[in-house]
C-alpha cells in the first residue's frame, strides 16, 4: 500500500497554525470533511472518541489519529504540519508538529491495520520527517509522502 492511494495534495495543510489538541482535531475535521464531504462534526466526534481510548501521538512529533466512518467510501487521509508543536499527550510527552489523520470505512478491517502500519513506517523515517519538517509546500511534502519506499515490499 502506497501513501499516494491515501491522500492528496490537496488533503495536506503544509502550515497549520492550531494552538491546542482540540483546535487541532477540529481543523483536521475540517479538512477531513471537505475531502470526503462528509459533516464535520461526525468526523470530529469520531476521532475525539479514539483520542479517549488513548493518544495517537506516536512519539518524536508525530501523532497519527484515526477512526472509521460508515459514510467514508474508501481509506482517506489528511495530513498537517503545525507551525509551532502542540501538546497531544503523546506516549513520549513530547509535543507533536506532524499528524496524518486516517479515516477508514466502518468495514475496513485489515486495510486500515496495514495503512496505519504504512504511515507509521514511512514517518519514523527520519530523513524524510526532517525534510516534511523543512519545507512548507504542499506538493514537496506529498511527494515525500508518497515516494518513500521501503527496502523490502510489506
Amino acid at each position: 500500500m502506497d501513501l499516494s492511494d491515501l491522500i492528496e495534495v490537496s488533503a495536506i495543510m503544509p502550515a497549520l497554525k492550531a494552538n491546542s489538541k482540540k483546535q487541532l482535531l477540529q481543523l483536521l475535521a475540517e479538512k477531513a470533511a471537505a475531502v470526503t464531504e462528509l459533516p464535520e462534526r461526525v468526523i470530529f466526534d469520531t476521532i475525539l472518541q479514539r483520542e479517549r481510548l488513548g493518544s495517537t501521538g506516536v512519539g518524536n512529533g508525530i501523532a497519527i489519529p484515526h477512526g472509521k466512518l460508515s459514510g467514508v467510501k474508501k481509506i482517506v487521509g489528511v495530513f498537517a504540519r503545525l507551525e509551532s508543536p502542540v501538546d497531544f499527550e503523546a506516549l513520549d510527552d513530547q509535543p507533536v508538529d506532524l499528524v496524518f489523520l486516517l479515516l477508514a470505512p466502518e468495514g475496513a478491517g485489515a486495510d486500515h491495520l496495514k495503512a496505519l502500519s504504512r504511515i507509521a513506517r514511512v514517518l519514523r523515517d527520519n530523513e524524510t520527517v526532517a525534510k516534511i519538517r523543512g519545507t512548507r509546500d504542499a506538493n514537496a511534502i506529498y511527494a515525500l509522502l508518497s515516494e518513500t519506499a521501503t527496502p523490502h515490499a510489506a
